[in-house]
């Protein structure tokens, strides 16, 4: 069973920026699709964008265009999150997952991913 195990999550101020990253414990992997979901208490947990594990194609839902990067390291097996421009209503428990397998269609469904990090709380203060 991998590990997904995030870092970087943190208090910001709105207009601030902070780095997610995921580091995945099983270099099997370093190709599987990867991707960013975030929740809120009592709301669903959403899709916030992906990335392919081969050629790099990536997703992003509207909220976070322009705003927000995907990106991946193989040989490091991780995966990051570079998020600008916060607004409040970017605090949520950002969660990594990870699948293999994935078609392009499926990347913003949270049940294409079989593994899960345990999550790391962003905060953007108004």
């Amino acid at each position: 069973q991998v590990q997904l195990v995030e870092s970087g999550g943190g208090l910001v101020q709105a207009g601030g920026s902070l780095r997610l990253s995921c580091a995945a414990s099983d270099s099997t992997y370093s190709r599987a699709t990867k991707a960013w979901f975030r929740q809120t208490a009592g709301e669903e947990r959403e899709f916030v964008a992906a990335i392919r594990g081969t050629g790099g194609t990536t997703r992003y839902a509207d909220a976070v265009k322009g705003r927000f990067t995907i990106s991946r390291d193989n040989t490091e097996n991780t995966v990051y999150l570079q998020m600008n421009s916060l607004k409040p209503e970017d605090t949520a428990v950002y969660y990594c997952a990870a699948g293999n397998g994935i078609i392009l269609s499926s990347m913003q469904r949270r049940e294409a991913y079989a593994h899960w990090g345990q999550g790391t709380q962003v905060t953007v203060s108004s």
